[in-house]
């Protein structure tokens, strides 16, 4: 029950996240969850749109129809072979359609309701995604929307887990009972844990130095009136 309630709220954000940037149509909010952040590659619409209806009764998102799409959207992957055959077939049967013919299709846009809950899932969740690779990924995604001292708890957050797993996992190929080949996959499972630790670490050196240069930016120059006189 946990893990569907850690999926639930990644999808909720995720959209979230998306519609933040631009408003999308559901065939085009599907593709960037699948390819651009590549965190969903098993989204189907079965899920997407439940998600989507959701968050439009909370108020967080609204449609309008756009009806200047011209042609046919593509058949929806519902995991149903006999669903999607049935939509191939009525399509087919209406193929005598005038060609000017357009489909409206929906296009969704966050709210300005919408956007506050999405910063708050956003660094709400900052903390408690670093043990969680999916939810860490996720709002790394997005972590240009957070505060500069936010990412940089992220990343020092998720280093600091990586530590902990990559001791365990070193405990563990070093230990006895193991054959040759588990032993081989433990160091492999190391290595990546440091490469990942050595990938975070150029991460926090940019994020520090960039939080330092803004601080520094904000030193007020002396004033003037209070300095003079104070040279002999």
């Amino acid at each position: 029950m946990r893990y569907i309630i850690i999926t639930m709220n990644g999808l909720d954000l995720a959209i979230l996240g998306l519609l933040h940037e631009q408003e999308l149509h559901g065939y085009e909010i599907r593709r960037r969850l699948r390819d651009d952040l590549g965190l969903f590659a098993n989204i189907s619409f079965g899920s997407l749109y439940p998600a989507l209806s959701r968050l439009e009764r909370a108020g967080l998102v609204v449609t309008t129809i756009d009806e200047g799409r011209a042609g046919r959207a593509p058949i929806p992957l519902t995991g149903s072979l006999g669903g999607e055959r049935a939509v191939l077939r009525a399509r087919r049967a209406g193929v005598g359609r005038a060609p000017s013919s357009r489909r409206s299709r929906k296009v969704y846009r966050i709210t300005e309701s919408g956007r506050d809950q999405f910063t708050r899932m956003l660094e709400d969740g900052a903390a408690a995604s670093t043990d969680d690779d999916r939810g860490f990924g996720l709002r790394l995604a997005f972590a240009r929307h957070l505060s500069p001292r936010a990412r940089l708890r992220l990343l020092e957050g998720r280093r600091a887990h990586l530590a902990e797993r990559l001791a365990a996992e070193t405990a563990r190929a070093g230990g006895g009972g193991l054959d040759p080949y588990t032993r081989s996959l433990a160091q492999h499972a190391s290595e990546a844990t440091e490469r990942d630790i050595t990938w975070l670490d150029h991460l926090i050196e940019s994020e520090r130095l960039g939080l330092d240069d803004s601080t520094s930016s904000h030193v007020p120059a002396p004033d003037p009136a209070t300095t003079k006189g104070s040279n002999p």
